[in-house]
């Protein structure tokens, strides 16, 4: 039995992801696929468009065979955490052959060449690095010299740290590398549309422009074209029922969190220094929108993205210690199941066989099953899950037959 590991976010789900998950199989020969998918918030410093629920039942419907959440603290980080706690999580379930993921370059030697050098930093690469920073030199920069200098044969290649899906590539290989695993990466070259892009008129539209769509219609039709047809009827039911989402749908809620910080500063939530923590106080006065205020925070070095991730760690209390305290350990204490096709029997049998952590498919079983740091992480899967959902019946009210706001009563998706 064959098994690999896809590692994604679904925000929408499209056919660009539907060629991803067929092409992982095929050239991998993989019988099973396992997606490990964040949950109601992203990377990117945002609530998901849709819930996770209606993401994984779209993903088992184009094709996976096991979804599972990555916890809140991870699927919130930068992306060397976003890619260390998802490839520790698929090399703690014993069943994975392979980690494919897409890139913009499509060559996962070039990419693994990177990782190598970015892990083991050599005097070199240190000396460099260190010199440019102290002139002055943004981070990016920095790196490109120190890599000139320690890996010259690598300065033909700089350009492929210029774009979002080779770094997150580059930062899969350096988890695997870092944890001595057996899990083979593999890329398929990126389709279609650049991760930017925010056109619809390509075969594979971009996330963000199926987000911008949605954002700017009235009607889920706008993007209908660019997923798959099993997701029709599935999206059209739910559309203003349990979606769209975006942003600025938690503006009150966050101006509400940030005039309740008991300290009156931020400085112990992950990612926020006393810079920032300043800013942000400096600037409360002037709060409109979640989005508005993210721009206002932004400097030449913090980028909008980071500035929403560290809002969100306000938001949900993620605070730096608690982060500190799973990286100390062993990151990843669980293998939290969203939905399954009930014919990936046998990859569920092998998984609770070979498994290094606990495969949860009850959330009533965690206590019992998991030790206090395990706790802690999956009560912030929770929260943060209670709040999505909050807001969900904020923005769309009056719904019938919705069920109580309680992750512990919500049902695994089975197909």
């Amino acid at each position: 039995m064959k098994t690999v590991g896809i590692i994604a976010e679904y925000n929408p789900f499209h056919n660009g992801h539907a060629y991803h998950l067929k092409k992982a199989k095929e050239i991998t020969g993989a019988d099973y696929c396992i997606v490990v998918m964040s949950g109601d918030f992203v990377q990117r410093g945002a609530p998901a468009l849709m819930d996770k629920y209606l993401r994984t039942r779209i993903a088992l419907e184009s094709g996976a065979d096991l979804v599972l959440e990555l916890p809140a603290y991870y699927a919130l980080s930068s992306a060397e955490y976003f890619a260390g706690g998802a490839v520790t999580l698929l090399d703690k379930l014993g069943v994975v052959d392979s980690l494919c993921f897409g890139s913009e370059c499509g060559d996962v030697r070039l990419l693994g060449s990177f990782a190598q050098l970015l892990l083991h930093e050599d005097k070199v690469f240190k000396q460099t690095l260190d010199h440019k920073l102290r002139m002055g030199h943004s981070y990016p920069q920095a790196r490109n010299a120190a890599i000139e200098a320690s890996a010259p044969h690598l300065t033909a290649h700089i350009d492929i740290l210029s774009t979002p899906n080779n770094i997150l590539g580059i930062e899969y290989c350096k988890a695997l590398f870092k944890r001595s695993s057996s899990i083979t990466p593999c890329s398929i070259r990126r389709a279609g549309s650049s991760y930017h892009d925010n056109s619809l008129q390509t075969d594979f539209c971009s996330a963000r422009a199926l987000r911008e769509a949605l954002q700017s219609s009235e009607r889920p039709d706008a993007i209908l074209n660019q997923v798959p047809d099993s997701a029709h009827a599935l999206m059209k039911e739910q559309y203003t029922k349990t979606y769209p989402v975006f942003a600025d749908d938690l503006s009150l809620l966050m101006y509400y969190r940030l005039l309740s910080e008991p300290s009156g500063e931020f400085t112990a939530h992950s990612d926020i220094d006393r810079e920032l923590s300043d800013r942000i106080v400096k600037h409360l006065p002037q709060y409109q929108d979640f989005t508005s205020f993210c721009d206002l925070l932004k400097t030449k070095n913090r980028t909008y993205t980071r500035i929403a991730r560290s809002l969100m760690h306000i938001l949900l209390q993620i605070r730096q210690e608690d982060l500190s305290l799973f990286l100390s350990e062993d990151q990843i204490f669980y293998a939290r199941m969203l939905g399954f096709r009930e014919s990936a029997g046998p990859l569920l049998s092998a998984i609770k066989q070979k498994a290094s952590v606990p495969l949860l498919s009850k959330l009533a079983d965690a206590e019992s099953l998991l030790t206090p740091t395990g706790m802690l992480m999956l009560e912030k899967d929770i929260y943060a899950s209670h709040v999505y959902q909050g807001i969900v019946r904020s923005k769309f009210p009056g719904q019938d037959n919705l069920p109580e706001i309680s992750e512990y009563k919500s049902p695994i998706i089975k197909l």
